[in-house]
């Protein structure tokens, strides 16, 4: 089970602007997606985070998408995306992320108030975009965030850290001089 660890030594870095960026098949399709990787990912996602009682698995497109999909056909609960896209639809509530490198509108559709959700992600670095889709589901909503997961977390200060939300990682890591260097392989309870 030290997969993830051993893709994550050998991406590529890429350099946006002064942002280290590392290139992942979780986080970016790239290199192809093995589904050994994938199954790891799940099973500990099933271990560590809370499922009892999960209505909906929520996730941010797009590279949540493929991980939510799996833990929610292994576990029966089903999915919502948050889409970067418009509908209109009845109940869509917008919300604007910010990330390191790049700010969007987000919206949230079929998630209602009472509804008890694992917020599910690929990586946690700066913090914008799980905390605007975090702040959005339980002030905006009405939702019950039970738990909060994301596969990987790259070390540092994130807009998360003065609030009361606990986001549970797989693995904890940094770039260094353009490796990854892996700085908690059990990631955060």
């Amino acid at each position: 089970m030290d997969q993830l660890r051993q893709s994550l030594l050998d991406a590529p870095i890429i350099e946006k602007g002064e942002y280290q960026y590392f290139v992942h098949p979780i986080s970016d399709g790239v290199p192809m997606l093995e589904p050994e990787l994938l199954r790891e990912i799940v099973i500990r996602i099933i271990r560590k985070a809370e499922l009892e009682n999960v209505d909906k698995i929520v996730t941010p497109a797009a590279m949540g998408i493929h991980i939510s999909t799996a833990l929610s056909l292994m576990t029966d609960i089903p999915l919502v995306v948050i889409r970067k896209r418009q509908y209109g639809l009845d109940g869509e509530v917008p919300l604007f992320q910010e990330t390191g490198y790049s700010e969007s509108e987000m919206y949230i559709n079929d998630v209602e108030e009472g509804d008890r959700v694992l917020v599910l992600d690929d990586v946690l670095s700066t913090g914008g975009t799980m905390k605007a889709i975090l702040d959005a589901l339980t002030d905006e909503v009405g939702a019950e965030v039970v738990d909060v997961v994301a596969v990987i977390k790259k070390a540092g200060e994130n807009e998360l850290d003065d609030t009361d939300y606990n986001v549970k990682t797989l693995i904890n890591v940094t770039v260094e001089d353009g490796e990854v260097v892996v700085v908690d392989a059990q990631g955060d309870e």
